[in-house]
């Protein structure tokens, strides 16, 4: 297969669309989380099948209403696994992937011993969510806002690119759950904001990555300053020998749950592979997009610069895009996502740290512009699509020359790789054309379903006198365009 298939001209027709953000927009409640996989009720999940809320340990029959208001029917593995009852007061080990439902799962954990109304020391939080990112901050928050709306567990988040004094006055409010990432809270440890003295719950979220992006003596600075007989919980994909370690020095005889195993939740995503040289990248990105037509579609690059750069090519040749990377502000980062989750932008073009978290329901396509370090990274891009029980696509762009290495990385957890060739502009055009007819006949077949006067019918008759009606009908084609979404 060649690597150097013809690719269409990148300014090539892509439809416009408006990228005015506005100034304000709150974030949007995200769907429920995904990964509904078990095959009990809901209610039958919580308290035992025919039982009701009734049988619920408190105090999660009151989380069934608010899980009931969000459309769920089921619990995933791991979210059934945290409500064994010999696990209570137990610290957690979850090994779980992208759409397993941890984050719920960690919110019935944490529900079930604050809910108890242990009066805490009053000074600070009774639990801290530590994460990786601004993003997954905000996404943690959100479920747990609304799984919490019918407790009286109040939460808060502090993350870096917010201003410190919000943080303080929010602070000052003494919420019962905290959510942050390591640097903004050791900041206000530090400077005499925050007090841990009051922690019972403890949890590190996607502790792997953590330390993987250096956060290692953030973290132990954090544990340190909490109580030695609070309940902590690990949530990582893996657990390698740091985090083992980790482990080791702050969990008391932890409990390992383990729920989707890697590549598992990927059963649902088609994994296609397109080999292509560094300088065809591009192009073929703008082909396989115009291919899509406005879908909402994730853009994977290597650096923030790429991001930026990728985006403002993008919409330059007519696309809506916009960049997520660490530079912007955060409401800018929240605009950017409520526009992609609204479909007003449709490609979002993100670096790997800046996607850790990202929340948007319904996004069909991923795009992976170069081949990740590791099959953990994919398997977090890829799981940006396929979610929910949806479909989805995963497209990875691959040197010729790293072919068999990223078959064999992915092949160990369970993927393959369908290659495919290059869309070139012939088949490009041909695609557009057809799509392009098909919605005219879609247009017509709908006129003429709702039928026309007889006015109309005598002005039609009168124009077809001494014209050639085929001709008079692929006139009125050329001008018969679909009604704008």
């Amino acid at each position: 297969m060649s690597s150097e298939a013809p690719l269409s001209d990148s300014t090539s027709a892509p439809l416009p669309a408006e990228k005015a953000l506005p100034d304000e927009t709150p974030p949007a409640d995200p769907a429920p989380e995904e990964g509904v996989q078990a095959s009990v009720s809901l209610a039958g999940s919580l308290a035992g099948e025919g039982n009701g809320s009734a049988g619920l340990p408190f105090p999660l029959g009151l989380l069934l209403p608010a899980l009931e208001r969000r459309g769920f029917e089921q619990l995933t593995p791991i979210q059934e696994a945290v409500l064994a009852e010999e696990l209570d007061g137990r610290d957690l080990q979850i090994s779980s992937q992208t759409g397993s439902g941890k984050t719920l799962a960690l919110g019935f954990a944490i529900a079930r011993h604050l809910g108890r109304g242990c009066a805490g020391s009053g000074k600070g939080p009774r639990a801290l969510i530590i994460v990786p990112t601004r993003e997954l901050a905000a996404q943690v928050c959100r479920e747990l806002r609304w799984l919490f709306a019918d407790l009286d567990l109040r939460l808060g988040v502090v993350t870096g690119g917010t201003p410190i004094f919000r943080d303080k006055r929010m602070l000052a409010g003494k919420p019962r759950i905290l959510v942050g990432t390591p640097g903004r809270l050791l900041d206000h440890v530090r400077s005499g904001n925050l007090d841990l003295s009051g922690v019972e719950e403890l949890v590190l979220d996607e502790a792997d990555q953590m330390l993987d992006m250096g956060f290692r003596e953030e973290l132990t600075g954090l544990l340190d300053q909490t109580p030695a007989e609070r309940r902590t919980h690990l949530v990582s994909a893996t657990f390698p020998p740091l985090i083992r370690d980790l482990a080791a020095r702050y969990q008391r005889e932890p409990v390992l749950l383990e729920g989707t195993p890697l590549g598992e939740v990927h059963q649902d995503i088609a994994h296609e592979g397109y080999l292509v040289h560094s300088r065809n990248r591009y192009d073929l990105l703008v082909n396989l997009l115009l291919l899509r037509q406005g879908e909402r579609t994730l853009v994977f690059v290597e650096r923030r610069s790429d991001a930026i750069e990728v985006a403002e090519r993008l919409e330059s040749d007519g696309f809506s895009a916009l960049p997520l990377s660490g530079e912007l502000a955060q409401s800018q980062r929240e605009r950017t996502l409520q526009a992609f989750r609204e479909g007003r932008v449709t490609v979002l073009v993100a670096t790997d740290v800046a996607a850790r978290g990202l929340d948007v329901p319904d996004v069909p396509t991923v795009i992976q512009t170069a081949p990740p370090i590791d099959a953990e990274v994919y398997i977090h891009r890829s799981g940006r699509t396929g979610r929910a029980g949806q479909s989805g696509s995963s497209l990875l762009f691959v040197p010729a020359n790293r072919r068999r290495r990223v078959e064999r990385m992915l092949a160990d957890v369970g993927i393959e790789l369908t290659w495919k060739e290059a869309p070139q502009a012939a088949a490009i055009e041909n695609e557009l054309s057809r799509r392009t007819q098909e919605a005219r006949r879609a247009r017509l077949e709908s006129l003429l379903d709702k039928g026309a006067d007889q006015e109309a019918r005598a002005e039609a008759a009168s124009l077809l006198e001494g014209r050639d009606p085929e001709a008079v009908v692929a006139a009125l084609l050329t001008q018969l365009a679909p009604p704008q979404k």
